[in-house]
């Protein structure tokens, strides 16, 4: 029996003293094997579910995957489509409704009145066409101005309200903003460089015609404080302004529904004092 204590540390019993000490085995430890299996096991799987997804397309870069602005954009074309077939039932409506109404050519010419006050009916005259839009893509300061922030080359929800407000103290009959007629009700508001305005979504540049007397409208615009802060931008970055004149043009009366929607508090509905 050969004493374990005069082999090499680590050799096999029986290796007789002072020959070579063979390769050791370094052992590893149980659960350090199962972690590395885990390890490839949850690759797999990550691997198969990235496969099952993609369907054998590329996921950055499908073109099929629905973006934001393409469902934004879906959604506009709905509203559009919509609100036409909104403003073709209104026509039928009217049209069975004038046909025996029982009311006298007083009622009716107040109602015609009120109709037009209120937006529904087309307006034609004379007119002047303000459109705003933003910084060339490559623009910088001109001479004697700072260079520009980003905020600095783009059409803002104020500037257009400014226009919007100065046409209205102008006298303006009626006002279109882009394809669609303004009443009491219309909110102008962008989001991002879009405008929202009653349901659809649109890009610049922006468009904003306005029926009435066009010299008390021009005027309106330059004695306006927030568009001279506006001309400002222009004359330092390039912003657009122009003001077209118009000897005589027809705003298409509002289709959209005139219903009020407004907030109530919770729990009032119903209780007692």
């Amino acid at each position: 029996m050969s004493n374990s204590a005069d082999s090499p540390a680590g050799a096999p019993e029986g290796t007789p003293p002072g020959a070579p000490e063979g390769p050791r085995r370094r052992l590893v430890p149980r659960p350090v094997r199962l972690l590395t299996a885990a390890v490839f096991a949850l690759a797999g799987l990550i691997f198969v579910t990235s496969f099952n997804t993609a369907k054998g397309t590329n996921i950055r870069t499908d073109a099929s995957l629905l973006k934001l602005s393409d469902l934004i954009h879906e959604r506009d074309r709905k509203n559009a489509d919509l609100g036409r077939s909104a403003a073709r039932v209104r026509r039928e409506v009217d049209a069975l409704a004038s046909r025996d109404d029982g009311s006298t050519e007083a009622e009716d010419a107040r109602l015609r009145a009120l109709e037009k006050a209120a937006g529904t009916e087309e307006l034609t005259g004379a007119a002047l066409t303000v459109t705003l839009d933003d910084a060339p893509p490559d623009a910088r300061a001109n001479p004697g101005y700072p260079e520009p922030q980003p905020n600095d080359l783009v059409i803002h929800q104020q500037d257009l309200q400014a226009v919007v407000n100065a046409l209205w103290q102008g006298g303006a009959r009626g006002i279109r903003v882009m394809d669609q007629r303004l009443i009491s009700t219309s909110a102008v508001r962008c989001v991002g460089n879009t405008l929202i305005l009653q349901g659809r979504v649109y890009s610049p540049p922006y468009r904003i015609t306005a029926v009435g007397d066009r010299e008390k409208l021009s005027k309106a615009l330059a004695d306006s404080p927030a568009i001279q802060n506006y001309q400002l931008y222009v004359k330092a970055y390039g912003l657009g302004w122009q003001v077209d004149e118009h000897k005589r043009q027809t705003l298409p009366g509002y289709t959209g529904t005139v219903d009020l929607h407004y907030a109530k508090p919770a729990g009032s509905a119903g209780s007692t004092g």
